[in-house]
């Protein structure tokens, strides 16, 4: 089974096809996985494998090993575009986020001001008062939305709790009031029997309704580009990607393609 990829809480940096050359934190467990989803493409691997035991990294570890990383970077001369809070499973999760968030953003200016710095959620925490407020800090808050139709929501995204439905999903981003990017992986294959396809009219109508009601920044359309852990799923093609862009864009949405 296809298993937990960052074994570190600072990796990187690695060149990101979204945001460039990325320096990545991994706020969840180094030796499991911790989140809220439990998507059928997700890079991580599948929830079943656990969290681990070594738990999540405190606010001290985050701090410090970041300055450590930093530091050394900036001695060895090289660029870095974002600082991206990413890894095995939900950054949102951790207790100390918003704490952290503002010791990045203090780190960030410190040692590479013009460089970015990017939360990617999943959007399920993003109605806790105290996330949405360390969300608003960041340059890049950006949020998942891959279906608005919650047969496919939950097909796709597969959530922990029974409360999570698009439509709570998008209510929270709503009030972001455009200070978010919303995120969808265009996707469809076959799981456990059940097939699912967010590429049809009926799911881009639907995301489209819920893109104009959230207002963001910019959509960003992609489409799986490595191994994961469910097998019958199909890779959308960067033409197909392009004409769903164009549909969305001939209504007014900024959307970047990353194929």
């Amino acid at each position: 089974m296809q298993t937990v990829i960052f074994h570190s809480t600072i990796y990187g940096p690695i060149r990101s096809r979204r945001l460039g050359m990325s320096l990545g934190i991994n706020l969840m467990p180094n030796d499991g996985k911790l989140c809220s989803f439990d998507c059928l493409y997700c890079e991580a691997g599948f929830n079943a494998q656990g969290p681990g035991k070594d738990g999540v990294p405190s606010r001290d570890t985050v701090k410090r090993q970041l300055r450590h990383k930093l530091q050394q970077m900036k001695e060895e001369g090289l660029t870095l575009d974002v600082i991206t809070f990413s890894g095995n499973g939900e950054p949102t999760l951790h207790p100390e986020f918003k704490k952290i968030v503002e010791d990045v953003m203090r780190l960030r200016t410190e040692f590479f001001p013009d460089a970015k710095v990017s939360v990617l959620s999943n959007s399920t925490m993003a109605g806790k008062p105290a996330v949405a407020e360390a969300l608003l800090k960041v340059d890049n808050n950006i949020l998942k939305l891959d279906s608005a139709i919650p047969r496919t929501f939950l097909a796709i995204n597969r959530p922990t709790s029974p409360n999570c439905i698009p439509e709570g999903v998008i209510a929270d981003l709503k009030k972001f009031k455009g200070q978010c990017v919303v995120q969808t992986i265009m996707i469809r294959g076959e799981y456990e029997g059940k097939h699912f396809d967010n590429t049809t009219d009926e799911e881009l109508d639907a995301l489209l309704r819920a893109y104009l009601e959230i207002q963001p920044r910019e959509v960003m359309l992609y489409a799986i580009d490595r191994k994961t852990p469910a097998e019958n799923l199909e890779k959308v093609s960067k033409e197909e990607l392009q004409r769903i862009a164009e549909r969305f864009r001939e209504a007014g949405i900024q959307v970047q393609v990353n194929a």
